[in-house]
Parts: C-alpha cells; sequence; structure tokens
C-alpha cells in the first residue's frame, strides 16, 4: 500500500497540478533527491524530464556521460537496482562512477526503470538519504510512482486508464529534449566510424571523460565540425581527430 504523501503526489500528478513534481516525489519518497529520464531515440538515451535538487541533476548527467551506475543498469535488466549505501558495492562494478559519485557527496542510488516487459521507456533514479537504506514503504512507494509513469508515457497522450500523470504534469516533455546536440553528434560519429549509434554514442562518453569535458560540451564541438572521429588518423583507434590542429 502507498503512503498519503505518495498518494497525494499522484493525484497532483494526474490532476495536472502545478509546483516542481521532482521536489514532491523526493518530498513523499524521503529522498535527498530524484531525477525522471526518459530514453529517446536509436542509441536510447536518457533524457532527463525531472530532477530535484541540483545534486540530482549532476549525478544524472554522470551517469550518463559514463554509462554506469544504478540507472542504466536498471534500464539494461528491467529490473530496480538498489544500492542505498554505495560504500557496499564492489568497486569493479561501477569503477568510474563510485569514487565520482562520492566526490559529489552521494551516499546511496537506487534505479527504478519505467517499462513493462522487454519495453523500456525511461529510468527514476532516487538518491537516499543518510541512513542508507530503502524501506519497504519507499519500495512500494516508488514502485507505484513508476507504474504510473510508465502507464502515462506508454499510453502517449498522458493519460493510463485516468490515473496516470498527463504531459502537462511534466516540464519539458519529450518535444523540447535537453540534448539534441548530443542526439545529432552521435549520427554523425556513427557516419564518420561506419558504427552502430550505441558504439558512436560509448566513442563520445569515452572521449568526454577521457578529456575530463562536459558530454554536451563535446558533442557541440562535433556538430560544429571542430572536432571528427576518424579511425584512420587514431593511433589508439578509439578517438577522435580535429581539422585544425590533427589528434583531439
Amino acid at each position: 500500500m502507498i503512503s498519503d504523501g505518495m498518494a497525494e503526489v499522484l493525484r497532483s500528478l494526474r490532476l495536472g497540478e502545478g509546483g516542481d513534481p521532482a521536489q514532491a516525489c523526493a518530498r513523499a519518497l524521503g529522498a535527498e533527491g530524484v531525477a525522471l529520464s526518459l530514453l529517446i531515440g536509436p542509441a536510447r538515451t536518457a533524457e532527463p524530464l525531472w530532477c530535484h535538487p541540483g545534486l540530482s541533476a549532476r549525478f544524472e548527467e554522470l551517469q550518463f556521460t559514463l554509462g554506469e551506475g544504478p540507472g542504466p543498469e536498471a534500464v539494461r535488466t528491467g529490473t530496480p537496482v538498489l544500492e542505498p549505501d554505495l560504500d557496499r558495492v564492489r568497486p569493479e562494478r561501477w569503477p568510474v562512477l563510485l569514487p565520482a559519485a562520492r566526490d559529489m557527496g552521494v551516499q546511496g542510488v537506487c534505479g527504478f526503470p519505467l517499462g513493462i516487459g522487454a519495453i523500456r521507456v525511461g529510468v527514476l533514479t532516487v538518491l537516499c538519504a543518510g541512513d542508507r537504506r530503502m524501506s519497504e514503504q519507499q519500495y512500494a512507494d516508488a514502485t507505484a510512482l513508476t507504474a504510473a509513469l510508465t502507464g502515462a508515457f506508454l499510453n502517449g497522450n498522458g493519460h493510463a486508464n485516468g490515473t496516470a500523470p498527463g504531459p502537462d504534469a511534466m516540464p519539458d516533455w519529450p518535444t523540447g529534449l535537453n540534448r539534441p546536440v548530443v542526439h545529432q553528434a552521435t549520427g554523425m560519429i556513427s557516419v564518420q566510424l561506419g558504427v552502430p549509434i550505441q558504439e558512436a554514442l560509448l566513442r563520445l562518453r569515452a572521449h568526454a571523460y577521457g578529456n575530463e569535458r562536459p558530454l554536451g560540451e563535446v558533442a557541440a564541438d562535433v556538430v560544429a565540425r571542430r572536432l571528427r572521429f576518424g579511425d584512420e588518423l587514431d593511433d589508439d583507434m578509439s578517438g577522435p581527430y580535429s581539422p585544425d590542429t590533427g589528434k583531439g
């Protein structure tokens, strides 16, 4: 059974009431933060729709850049990934993300996939509070929220039998994407290297991480043709080069 707080959040979303839904969800879940992302495009990249507070947005960007963490893993497996205490996670599981998350001050994270069966439409990432655990009530509330959101996304018109939130309740609904430059750059790299979209995104991520630059910034360079990926000019067979200066 869901809590009264989550029941109120779902009612508010269903009616399209104003306010910050991410903040309301975080409060109802008793979480440090909440991020909701929708999977967009052939590469199924995570497009952020809700984030609260700023720490959630930064952590979601970290997961997106690295392709590591509870969110990406929940999308791949189709099952919730519960790690409320990151200190207990084996280092080899998320070797790059774990130290970066600790530097951010993130103590625990749980990822809940949005989807039915093999269909994946998004992911809800919950930053856990300082007690580093998720109660049965929090789990029940999170799964109820993801079920309602899944119904909204899969129905397209934003309503699932009158019980799910509609698009008016969701800021930056998919018609206004936050990462169009990343999708465009991924397509360009795919053509440049003759590789699938998924591999092109991995190459873009690797370059951004290796050069300690935001993924969107690197993607903008690709789109502006300041940076081009080409195996024939790369000693390591993985990176880009600059048309003006050679190796990027």
